[in-house]
């Protein structure tokens, strides 16, 4: 579908929009002019209840949906919470798209997670490195749930033709993340922590592991904007990376956000905790093929969420 043959009155149904992803998804939609976009809380629609979940799809009959749902955190939370991550993340993935399926939505667009790679896999992640090797154990529960989300899109288009399709988001900041020390991904953990240290004036922060994986950041809006693009004009079996294509170490980090925050004292980092996989890059090719490259520069995104959040710490 090309985008000036768009309808607006698609009824498009956004799974997760109260998180990061899904509320910038819905966001984009409104934007670009959408007028039929459903939602559900999950008190409303308990994603991980398949009758739940198949009532929804029978009374409402989405046309297209964006799969967002997800039980996520970071290293933390994906270590000590490892049977939750696996079964909550299948039976949602598991639900909705048995559900898109049976109730002839026309397309869906499952959301993954650059995790699904071999953790020594080689640099920048390909799409086609997949299942080729071991994955990082501290999130493999989650890894392996998203690898099974991508399967099920495959597998349903094989079996039955459905055009489901998946998008590999690298690492996410923006509107909407977390900032819970106990849960939260790096760059919202780093954040936070160092706005507290400036706060409270304290000489040092202690910063887990050592500071030198290499990681890749995308700003939540980039990726709304390349999810609606795919919605909008791909229809491939092949999963898509999505990303910025350029990664930077953790400490690179923490320097370019105590420089954003205006904290001057020291970082002190704690070698005994883990530092997971040692780099995760992407390969953005092939979306950048199709039409879409990544639009904010990272300096720019923290100065961004940083105004928009260090009112609410």
């Amino acid at each position: 579908m090309s985008e000036n043959q768009r309808d607006l009155e698609t009824k498009i149904y956004v799974a997760g929009h109260r998180g990061m992803v899904g509320s910038a998804i819905v966001r984009k939609l409104k934007t670009e002019g959408f007028r039929n976009i459903l939602t559900r809380s999950r008190a409303e629609v308990d994603l991980t209840n398949q009758q739940a979940v198949f009532d929804f799809f029978e009374q409402e009959k989405p046309q297209h949906v964006y799969l967002a749902a997800a039980k996520v955190g970071g290293i933390h939370a994906n270590n000590v919470y490892r049977a939750q991550f696996l079964y909550e993340n299948l039976m949602i993935e598991a639900n909705i798209i048995h559900a898109a399926w049976m109730h002839g939505v026309e397309k869906l667009l499952f959301l993954g997670s650059s995790c699904i790679y071999p953790k020594m896999a080689e640099q920048p992640l390909v799409e086609e490195a997949l299942l080729t090797g071991p994955l990082e154990p501290t999130n493999e529960p989650y890894a392996i749930a998203k690898i099974a989300g991508i399967k099920l899109c495959e597998t349903y288009r094989h079996q039955y033709g459905a055009n489901f399709i998946s998008a590999m988001p690298t690492n996410l900041y923006g509107p909407g993340d977390n900032y819970d020390l106990e849960t939260s991904h790096v760059l919202p953990a780093l954040l936070r922590k160092i706005h507290t240290a400036k706060v409270n004036g304290a000489p040092e922060v202690n910063l887990w592991g050592t500071g030198s994986p290499q990681r890749e950041f995308l700003h939540v809006d980039d990726l709304a904007i390349a999810c609606v693009h795919l919605m909008d004009t791909y229809d491939g079996e092949d999963w898509v990376n999505v990303g910025t294509g350029k990664d930077l170490s953790i400490r690179a980090l923490a320097e370019m956000i105590c420089e954003v925050v205006g904290y001057t004292g020291r970082l002190a980092w704690d070698s005994s905790k883990p530092d997971g996989t040692p780099r995760k890059l992407m390969d953005v090719s092939r979306i950048h093929a199709l039409g879409w490259k990544a639009q904010i520069d990272l300096r720019d995104g923290i100065e961004r969420v940083y105004s928009e959040v260090q009112g609410s710490f």
